[in-house]
């Protein structure tokens, strides 16, 4: 039994899939003596492919974002065809009968192991360059050689990974995922947001889980509390197997609701919408009873792309999006790269000593007004499409932290109007304009920032770590950055009174939203609109059917008064046992 931090909630039993920091499946056979020809020409194959897409990319890049960025792509190509590294490769498949993934393999270790050992911080780096053509190259190598482990397992798998990446995600398709274990990651991780999206138990921060369990072993992830049991004995699987069911249950009986109105045991109407990274998510939310789209995070488009989405491909993107929520509200916030999430074209080649607090979301944004400019245009386009159809977008932008900044997006919303008008393109006539509330700076100074939106949305994830100076992703801090913490209460509350006063539309969409502890505190304080994970829709809806504004503002009231966040966790665990005790399997601790 192995303890990490639950992220998703509920129980699953399923057969362990390990995927590596980079090949899925390490080759360790040793070639034949007639194998080694057609291996070496499947590794110059994939050579080639990948110099087409490097050089295409780099072309791309150039042309819609700029030279500067698209150098990235020059220099993987350089490192593609040097000479020492295809020597090395061909070597070790000729001598030692190591297969061309197994070389590159081996290639890595090498290079790190020589790039750590130098004083200079801009050599260390480079080997991410070299990592990068790796993958890459291991990538096209797939393509033309044993199939991967997907096409063998079958049946309930629990996917365990040091992180699970947008870009992984697509390998998954053919697996019945269950559950997901990660060495690294928080609750507002990729990973994290991936399985609540989803409605699959996960547990984050399960250091060392990857030399503990290997592919095929049966595993258990319990998020009810944090724990993974590996290869349990009969009497512990049939346990946790009864324990699953139950899960199941329960969420086949809360889907049920997804036609009954998001409404409060005294007749108050919620509004309980959906974060979203597409369509298909889009789709889910509109399943599982959601009124509209709270937060579609656009970067997911870009993360998962072969290279830059242009604008006609953004706003095939947008309109399947709106299509799927058909007479609905649509949120649509432009790109939040940074942080944990970089595309090298947009310059993320070097990291930074403080990723989070850097350059990232609407701050890139302004130091790439073209590149901007496209996904603003995009946007505008769908609106006229979602107006046509008799929906609606709201456009909103993350990482405001300055009165100046709100001004110039409005500025540059205005001049991409400008171009498709005078262009003759349709665009949303009445699109309203919003901020991502997630700086502690512009949450102190929200009455000033009111009259220049037409409506804000917390953004929990990011607003905690920066009042609490605790990286999210990091687990020794962990205990930290928690969204019940005393001082974000305050702040919290501080917001949606000031938004309360000054008539403006407030909706929370950072992951507390779907947490039922924090929903019943943001209902009393005065909340009335959630985003979350479309998941958690049903068993939001059935916790506010059994809340009241006074019994909610009581418990508020206690809640108030306690000055730790065990203290607040605590409290809040008993309340919700005695408010909703059928929810107490989705309420991780």
């Amino acid at each position: 039994m192995r303890k990490g931090i639950s992220v998703s909630p509920g129980v699953a039993v399923g057969t362990a899939y390990c995927i590596h920091e980079i090949f899925v499946d390490p080759d360790t056979k040793r070639l034949e003596d007639n194998e080694v020809t057609a291996e070496l020409a499947s590794y110059e194959t994939a050579r080639d492919k990948a110099a087409a897409e490097l050089r295409a990319l780099h072309h791309k890049v150039a042309a819609q974002v700029g030279a500067p960025e698209a150098a990235i792509f020059a220099a993987h190509e350089s490192i593609l065809r040097d000479a020492a590294f295809t020597n090395k490769v061909r070597t070790w498949v000729v001598n030692d009968r190591l297969t061309a993934k197994a070389a590159l393999h081996r290639l890595l270790d090498e290079y790190t192991i020589l790039f750590t050992k130098t004083n200079d911080e801009y050599i260390k780096e480079r080997v991410n360059d070299v990592r990068d053509v790796v993958i890459r190259l291991s990538t096209h190598l797939s393509d033309v050689a044993k199939p991967e482990a997907t096409s063998v397992l079958s049946g309930p798998v629990i996917v365990v990974a040091d992180e699970l990446l947008p870009s992984q995600v697509v390998t998954l398709g053919g697996l019945e995922v269950r559950g997901i274990v990660t060495q690294a990651g928080s609750q507002t991780s990729h990973a994290a947001i991936i399985a609540r999206s989803r409605g699959i138990p996960a547990i984050s921060g399960m250091r060392g889980i990857l030399s503990h369990v290997k592919t095929g072993d049966t595993i258990v992830v319990d998020a009810r509390g944090g724990h993974v049991l590996v290869n349990p004995d009969a009497e512990q699987r049939s346990a946790y197997l009864k324990l699953e069911r139950e899960f199941f249950l329960l969420k086949d009986q809360l889907a049920a609701n997804r036609d009954q109105p998001a409404r409060t045991q005294d007749g108050i109407d919620l509004e309980l919408v959906a974060n979203i990274n597409g369509a298909i998510d889009a789709r889910a939310a509109v399943a599982m009873g959601a009124s509209g789209v709270g937060l579609f995070r656009t970067e997911y488009l870009y993360l998962t792309h072969p290279d830059v989405p242009d604008e006609e491909e953004q706003y095939i993107a947008y309109k399947e999006v709106i299509d799927a929520s058909p007479n609905r509200t649509i949120t649509i916030r432009t790109l939040d790269i940074g942080g944990d999430k970089t595309v090298p074209y947009l310059g993320h080649t070097h990291q930074e000593a403080n990723p989070f607090m850097g350059w990232r979301s609407i701050r890139l944004s302004f130091e790439h007004p073209e590149f901007f400019a496209t996904q603003l245009r995009a946007v505008l386009r769908a609106a006229a499409h979602a107006e046509h159809v008799g929906s609606r977008v709201r456009l909103m932008f993350p990482m405001i932290t300055a009165l100046e900044e709100i001004r110039k997006v409005k500025s540059m919303v205005n001049k991409a109007a400008q171009q498709l008008r005078q262009e003759q393109k349709a665009f949303g006539s009445d699109v309203k304009l919003g901020m991502m509330l997630e700086v502690p700076a512009a949450a102190i100074s929200i009455k000033d920032m009111l009259p220049e939106v037409d409506f804000v949305s917390i953004g929990s994830n990011d607003l905690v770590q920066y009042l609490m100076a605790a990286d999210r992703d990091n687990p020794k801090v962990s205990h930290l950055c928690q969204p019940l913490a005393p001082p974000v209460l305050k702040v919290l509350s501080h917001v949606i009174k000031a938004c309360q006063k000054s008539g403006k539309s407030l909706t929370l969409c950072g992951e507390m939203a779907g947490q039922p502890r924090a929903f019943v505190l943001l209902f009393a304080m005065g909340l009335r609109s959630f985003s979350m994970s479309p998941a958690f829709i049903p068993s939001m809806k059935d916790l506010a059917a059994h809340l009241t504004l006074e019994s909610a503002r009581q418990v508020l009231r206690k809640a108030m008064t306690l000055r730790t966040t065990a203290g607040v966790n605590r409290y809040m665990a008993e309340q919700l046992a005695r408010i909703a005790p059928n929810l107490r399997m989705l309420d991780v601790d």
